[in-house]
């Protein structure tokens, strides 16, 4: 390469000499055109693999031609570039030498045509790298079994840094190889990881029925010896930390959950309950938070169920109470706020809404917990507020949960259950919710129920109430609303009196009777004077005439209502900024160093200042003038 660029700049101080030759005799105007063309394009750029050669009158073996050239490439498209535009293989007057540009061939060419033997070669080697990579599957047992090992590097860094995010790193991955999960695997991570005299291991393996594991995976990796395969254990750490030891035991749980060994994972739970009472560490909150999870979860599935007064859910209320007293004590917020919703829950289950009001009026919720807990929180909340008729409570707390949580796939469940209590707490308080609720992806299909009742309220039709009662009751039961939707028929009646209202300034009490399939007109006088008391609509009643005479409709912004309505989304913005300073993180123990800096820089000026005082330096010895922190 550096000898073809000597031979450009000859041929470039070349095109300069005939230039200079040119404008002196003027004979041959047009010549240094074609040789600053040709400088000029040398200079461009490349492609990999191509190349730019000159070409001297006496080499054969390089001119354009039909001899093959070095890439291979017969060269339709080689560009031969002389003195002359117009006579490419004429030297000039003074001695210009013609120059050859290869130029390579287009990706359409090398496509099209077969004769390339390079592009051929390399195509041969891409399919067999595609077939190769092709051929290699990897195993989501061995994966997940590489990542379990791998999780037990983040725990030890958890601990070491003290830093919870790396755990739940880890918790969070368990979603990832819980399909694969089984007894064999469990049993080959138990034996990679622990000694066949640890109790911890013995405890592990009894629990998936793999006793005999050691002896068998022994045998297994004797014979790999034999034949030369034995693969060394990687990812396990030195020292078994107890982060470890209930990581396994919560794959444990999940795996025995999810195989519906619900006996054997209530034995299993108890044993690993008691053992979690005999540490105090704090690295192991978020994970001893999700050992409860699945003891509670456990004991749901045990019959009767939960609806059933006489639950085994009940049982478990004590030993829930006693882990939420000692993880107040231990400042564990993680475990608290876990406990917390998980007696919300179990009392919620079996309808005991008086001690699970007692409950949360003798507790205290943590406010730094994760956002998950605290959304379960304020829906718990919002359902024993919405039972206790106290719906603008209820209104708040279901907001703010469903804010909270996430809309994604993963917590559908969650986002549909709130949404729909909320949408009935919204038609108990005589409001109609937005359309635009239902048609949400994540919501279409599962609140098609309740749009259709949110429809019969809105327009007063008694008849249609009834029959979306009736017809998606089974749904409203499973979902837990159905009570609060039976108290929505005082709703639909309300509604239909405010829309007559507004459409009539004077009907009479029969048509209203009619209009609303109420039995007779004195119970819709009755229904009527109970609106305009609760300020659902104003009007009088005309008792001798038997007839119900609207009032003109005022201003609304005259009011106070559009001030509270502007007051309550103020507050929810400041509630939600407030919420996101809180959840911002800092440096661990930054205030510290800054201390430690400004203290230092104090005694250097102590020690400066009692040197120049005791005339050992000066001013300017010191640096000149200089200021203290």
């Amino acid at each position: 390469m550096p000898a073809e660029k000597r031979t450009l700049r000859s041929n470039r101080s070349d095109a300069e000499k005939a230039r200079s030759n040119s404008q002196t005799s003027g004979s041959n105007k047009d010549k240094p055109a074609p040789a600053t063309r040709s400088s000029t394009r040398s200079k461009a750029p490349q492609k990999p693999g191509s190349e730019n050669r000159t070409t001297m009158p006496g080499d054969k073996s390089q001119t354009n031609g039909t001899d093959p050239v070095e890439n291979g490439v017969h060269d339709p498209e080689d560009v031969e570039m002389g003195g002359d535009g117009m006579n490419g293989s004429k030297q000039d007057q003074d001695g210009d030498e013609e120059m050859t540009v290869i130029v390579p061939p287009s990706k359409a060419s090398k496509r099209a045509g077969g004769s390339d033997q390079n592009s051929g070669d390399v195509a041969m080697g891409g399919t067999e790298d595609d077939g190769a990579k092709d051929s290699e599957t990897v195993d989501p047992k061995a994966k997940a079994q590489l990542d379990i090992k791998n999780n037990f590097t983040l725990l030890e860094r958890a601990v070491a840094h003290f830093d919870p995010r790396f755990t739940l790193r880890v918790l969070r991955a368990i979603s990832s190889m819980r399909k694969q999960l089984s007894a064999e695997l469990l049993a080959q991570v138990v034996v990679d990881t622990y000694q066949r005299s640890d109790s911890t291991a013995s405890f592990l393996l009894k629990a998936l029925d793999q006793e005999a594991a050691f002896d068998t995976m022994v045998d297994e990796s004797s014979m790999n010896v034999d034949n030369g395969s034995k693969s060394p254990k990687s990812g396990i750490p030195k020292e078994i930390i107890p982060e470890i030891d209930v990581y396994l035991s919560i794959l444990v749980q999940i795996y025995l959950y999810d195989s519906k060994q619900i006996q054997h994972g209530i034995e299993f739970s108890n044993a690993l309950v008691e053992k979690l009472r005999t540490f105090n560490r704090r690295t192991l909150d978020a994970l001893a938070a999700r050992v409860y999870v699945y003891y509670s979860l456990f004991y749901e599935q045990i019959v009767p169920l939960p609806p059933s007064p006489t639950a085994a859910v009940i049982t478990i209320r004590q030993p829930l109470l006693s882990a939420l007293r000692t993880a107040v004590l231990r400042k564990d917020e993680d475990t608290q706020a876990t406990v917390t919703n998980l007696l919300l829950r179990n009392y919620l289950s079996t309808s005991h809404i008086s001690q699970a009001d007692l409950f949360i009026s003798h507790s205290e919720f943590p406010q730094d917990a994760p956002n998950n807990q605290i959304a379960r929180y304020l829906y718990y909340l919002g359902r024993i507020r919405a039972i206790q008729l106290r719906y603008t409570e209820a209104h708040q707390h279901l907001t703010s949960a469903t804010r909270k949580s996430p809309s994604t796939h993963s917590a559908a469940g969650f986002y549909q259950a709130s949404n729909k209590l909320l949408t009935v707490v919204e038609l108990l308080m005589g409001d109609i919710p937005d359309r635009a609720i239902f048609r949400q992806p994540a919501l279409e299909r599962a609140m098609h129920p309740y749009l259709l009742l949110v429809q019969a309220v809105h327009v007063g039709d008694l008849d249609a109430f009834v029959k979306v009662v009736q017809n998606h009751g089974a749904t409203f039961r499973k979902d837990g609303t159905y009570t609060l939707i039976l108290r929505l028929r005082q709703n639909v009646i309300k509604t239909g009196i405010r829309m007559m209202s507004l459409s009539y300034s004077r009907i009479s009490l029969r048509d209203i009777c009619l209009r609303l399939g109420l039995d007779s007109e004195e119970s819709a006088e009755y229904i009527v004077a109970k609106a305009i008391r609760d300020g659902v609509i104003e009007a009088t009643i005309d008792h001798e005439n038997g007839y119900m005479k609207s009032k003109e409709i005022g201003d609304v912004y005259a009011t106070q209502e559009p001030g509270e309505v502007f007051h309550e989304r103020i507050q929810a913005c400041l509630n939600l900024h407030d919420e996101s300073v809180k959840a911002m993180r800092f440096p661990m123990n930054q205030h510290r160093l800054e201390l430690k800096n400004a203290q230092e820089a104090r005694e250097r000026e102590r020690e400066l200042a009692k040197e120049i005082a005791e005339g050992d330096m000066d001013d300017d010895d010191a640096g000149g003038e200089f200021d203290g922190i």
